[in-house]
């Protein structure tokens, strides 16, 4: 790192290699969800069946030496198959309560929106405070914590489109999207015996995740930098093509993004480049466009993109302190 001594970064680094020994040709989105991973935030990773998008949690999971959970959601899951429930003991004379999948470090929700809105928003409390409540008590749950969710796109059959408080928390939204003609050669290749996924070893603790959790939250950020965040933002809320604009929600995400990424590109600072890079990933879901703008097949990646571009680039006065 530039100035700071920040032991941990070379283990994030040695994950990245690692998840793309089993993801191919896809290091901008390994690296994008350590970022969200560092921030403590989750993922929505939304892209058509059978590009990867299950194999880049467990790989993430492994490579971490986490708890790997996952729930598969199907329209008629129910909250308490998310969050656990209270079971009475007759030999105790009480109630026991058993542990959802919820209970994981990281944990998959594979199919978002395949199940009601009503289940969705079991997760709501689990993304936003890491901790459920069942019958009255608030139980914590385990450090770290990272959701990552699929979903396909909404146009599916049987798919309900995510509310947006739902969307509100999570931090990134991704796609994978199909691999280039080299790279899925060298899956067919790789996965003619065994999957790569078998070989994957732990090449960072959990306590050592932790720790890059809190030297990234330590990153320098400019006041300039606020300054440009907020300018963004407040754009997004007075747009002719947007309807509903980015939420304070969404400033603070996009500073901690940014801080995230630039340490996982070796900087104990962040840098304009960063916020512009990290914007379209971490605003796009969370505005909604006008029906003008939806008529004009503008997407909100696209309205995200044309707002960072009409803003004022700060000229960079120093590294940090």
């Amino acid at each position: 790192m530039a100035e700071k001594n920040f032991s941990n970064h070379s283990k994030i680094i040695d994950v990245l290699n690692n998840v793309a020994e089993v993801i191919y040709g896809k290091e901008e989105v390994i690296k994008l969800s350590l970022a969200a991973l560092l921030t403590r935030g989750h993922v929505l990773l939304e892209d058509v069946p059978g590009v990867g998008k299950t194999m880049l949690v467990r790989s993430l999971a492994q490579s971490i030496n986490c708890h790997f959970s996952r729930i598969q959601f199907t329209p008629d899951l129910l909250p308490s198959d998310v969050t656990g429930v209270s079971i009475y003991n007759p030999k105790e004379l009480n109630f026991r309560f058993i542990k959802g999948p919820v209970f994981g470090n990281i944990v998959l929700a594979d199919e978002i929106n395949r199940t009601s809105p009503k289940t969705q928003s079991a997760l709501l409390e689990a993304m936003e405070e890491n901790s459920v409540t069942v019958d009255g008590v608030t139980r914590q749950l385990n450090s770290p914590f990272f959701v990552m969710a699929t979903q396909n796109p909404v146009e599916y059959d049987g798919t309900y489109s995510l509310p947006e408080a739902q969307m509100d928390r999570f931090l990134l939204k991704l796609k994978l999207g199909y691999p280039d003609y080299q790279n899925e050669l060298d899956m067919l290749l790789k996965n003619s015996r065994h999957h790569p996924i078998e070989d994957i070893k732990a090449v960072m603790t959990q306590s050592e995740l932790l720790s890059a959790q809190k030297e990234a939250s330590e990153i320098y950020t400019d006041l300039t930098i606020h300054h440009y965040i907020m300018d963004i933002v407040t754009h997004t809320r007075n747009h002719k093509d947007i309807y509903l604009g980015v939420s304070p929600r969404g400033a603070l995400a996009l500073m901690k993004a940014s801080k995230s990424y630039a340490y996982i590109e070796g900087r104990d600072y962040v840098i304009p480049d960063d916020v512009k890079y990290m914007a379209p990933f971490v605003l796009s879901h969370r505005l909604k466009l006008t029906s003008e703008a939806k008529y004009q097949r503008k997407t909100n990646e696209n309205v995200v993109e044309s707002v960072v571009q009409s803003i004022r680039v700060p000229v960079e006065k120093g590294a940090g302190t």
